[in-house]
């Protein structure tokens, strides 16, 4: 099939899901399973694969994806149900001030996003954002918008995220000058995530019926009341349950960048720092300190840990369906289509990198997948080119800042920055898409003034 006709495919199954979700109303889950389907006979992909890449593509996202937003909703819904949400939102609004709530959130996001994965971070974080929201009368999407963001930016460009450490490999940039650069430029994207989330904040949004529903409890449950009755557990009990699992995942990512391969303590490092692994510890230690704390038996415990699961299979299919629907977009070969297209064009190699990056990001949405295809497709030229390392580093930042905007319906991420934030389909373009999209455009532009000063 030619360029053209994927290309138009691809732009065609996007304005088909948005249409179904916006103006037909049809669930979100149902209407990518509908267009991936559209979209494989379209292409002509052979019958026989059709649905085996469908299955990979649901078991590719959800094998990552369900197990720890499972957890990470049993941890909240345990840290909610104490009280100690509520607790460390008062004490941290009593010592900084309701004005200074969303930027010190910011500023931890972007130090947490270092070593942790976007979703993780983001989804440990969210029982802390309804808290700061709750206890400031404001909906979560005011103070998760910009903490979603500036963790995007970070696992994008800042290693040890798979997809900007992947990409160095492959032309063999240098994983210091890319730590270095990253970490720069993400400082001013954190005042800026703050700024534009601001902005676009400045009218409210209404939220999803099933958020509203889960943010109008938060705190207020029967459970909830007889733990204030019985008095919160304390500040420190709550940060540890949220730092330990971070730790753990830092401890197994620092073993990954210092020790060879094949070394017995990276090995141990690396299973005690998976993310399930730490969340699963993160849980038992919330059994155990919360449970006893407020004085909850083995059938409450039970009953509050399954409370946390209905919320969260909506966020684990519909993102299982963006994962079905960028396979099939890869798969059909409308992402290489869209590359190879601005690979003909000749532009100024760092320009050429970012551009491609956002297309195949557009295209296909994941970040990863953008930022490693990019790289490959450009190994030959960056290694013909003659650049420093330092070059080599800045062109591989370009590849991840493109990676990062145009996060759409199509990725993962979106889905679960708007359903934990309650934004419609509609309201999210408006708003995620618009600040990563403003992000990556930024971090581009930063990245381009340092090239041009080292050319």
């Amino acid at each position: 099939m030619s360029t053209l006709a994927l290309l138009g495919i691809g732009a065609g199954s996007i304005a088909l899901l948005l249409l179904l979700i916006i103006r037909w109303q049809v669930h979100a889950f149902v209407a990518m399973m509908l267009v991936s389907f559209l979209v494989a006979f379209a292409t002509g992909m052979p019958i026989g694969d059709i649905i085996s890449t469908l299955i990979a593509g649901m078991g590719g996202t959800l094998g990552s994806v369900a197990i720890l937003v499972a957890l990470g909703s049993m941890l909240g819904r345990m840290i909610e149900v104490s009280g100690g949400a509520a607790s460390l939102a008062n004490r941290f609004t009593q010592l900084l001030g309701p004005t200074r709530v969303p930027m010190a959130l910011t500023a931890a996001a972007l130090v947490l996003a270092i070593p942790v994965f976007f979703d993780v971070g983001f989804i440990i974080l969210v029982p802390i954002v309804y808290g700061f929201c709750k206890a400031a009368g404001v909906n979560p999407v005011k103070f998760g918008l910009p903490v979603a963001g500036i963790m995007l930016a970070a696992h994008v460009v800042v290693p040890p995220h798979p997809g900007i450490v992947g990409g160095a490999a492959i032309v063999k940039g240098d994983i210091g000058w890319i730590t270095i650069i990253g970490l720069s430029i993400c400082i001013p994207l954190a005042a800026l995530s703050q700024y534009v989330a601001g902005w676009l904040n400045r009218k409210g949004y209404p939220l999803l019926p099933t958020t509203a529903e889960q943010f109008a409890a938060f705190g207020s449950s029967d459970e909830t009341a007889a733990s204030k009755a019985r008095s919160a557990p304390g500040v420190g009990t709550i940060l540890a349950l949220i730092l330990i699992p971070l730790a753990l995942i830092m401890a197994g990512t620092t073993g990954a960048t210092l020790l060879p391969k094949g070394d017995s303590l990276r090995n141990v490092l690396g299973f005690i720092g998976s993310p399930i692994f730490a969340l699963t510890v993160a849980v038992g230690l919330a059994m155990f300190l919360l449970g006893r704390s407020q004085g909850w038996n083995r059938e409450r415990t039970n009953a509050i840990m399954e409370s946390a699961l209905p919320p969260a299979a909506t966020v684990i299919l519909v993102t299982g369906a963006g994962g079905v629907f960028a396979k099939v977009l890869t798969a059909s070969g409308i992402g290489a289509a869209l590359s190879q297209s601005l690979t003909a064009t000749h532009l100024p190699l760092i320009l050429l990198a970012f551009l491609i990056a956002l297309a195949l990001r557009a295209a296909q949405g994941s970040a990863t997948v953008a930022i490693i295809t990019t790289c490959g497709l450009l190994a030959d030229a960056i290694a013909g080119g003659g650049y420093s390392p330092l070059q080599v580093a800045l062109l591989t930042v370009a590849i991840g800042f493109g990676s990062l905007g145009l996060s759409h319906v199509n990725d993962s991420g979106f889905w679960i920055v708007t359903r934990y934030l309650g934004l419609s389909v509609g309201d999210g373009l408006r708003t995620w898409t618009v600040l990563t999209t403003v992000l990556g455009l930024a971090g581009f532009a930063l990245t381009a003034l340092l090239w041009a000063l080292v050319a």
